[in-house]
């Protein structure tokens, strides 16, 4: 699941009004970017690289429920209060993002109501995506005979 398709339902002005508010950054692989239960501030719109979403049960290693890719959306947890992670994201590879004030994103969505509906409409999108990957991989690891689904790419 992309983002930019994201930034495709997006109106142009609105598009470029919202780029404006990034900047380009980095992760080296291994680099923990985000801790479930943190503040979310900032979201990102991966170039390049992949970052594994994980989930850490009490007692057990961190187990991953979805790795993104190219122009795949990382955080939503900032567009939702309180604005706290709901997983925990690592750099997988080397991976070069544009990087988003989370503050001025959802000031911008309410000054530009159009923008705003355009953006958590797809957001929303990427949640019910994630939760029902999320759903699948605790089945997978957890019931007694897995979830019965195969995982499909989007």
């Amino acid at each position: 699941m992309t983002t930019t398709t994201l930034l495709n339902v997006l109106p142009k002005d609105g598009r470029d009004h919202l780029m404006s508010f990034s900047h380009d950054v980095t992760f080296p692989a291994g680099t923990r970017i985000f801790e479930d239960g943190g503040r979310a501030d900032q979201f990102w719109i991966i170039r390049t690289g992949s970052v594994n979403l994980d989930l850490q049960a009490h007692g057990q290693r961190a187990a991953t429920v979805e790795t993104l890719g190219h122009g795949d959306l990382l955080g939503w947890s900032w567009l939702v209060p309180p604005y706290i992670w709901r997983l925990g994201a690592e750099a997988f590879t080397f991976v070069r993002a544009h990087e988003f004030d989370a503050a001025a994103v959802r000031a911008l969505c309410n000054e530009d109501p159009a923008l705003g509906l355009a953006l958590t409409r797809r957001v929303l999108e990427v949640v019910a995506h994630r939760l029902q990957i999320t759903r699948i991989r605790l089945l997978d690891q957890y019931a007694p005979h897995g979830s019965g689904t195969t995982l499909t790419a989007e």
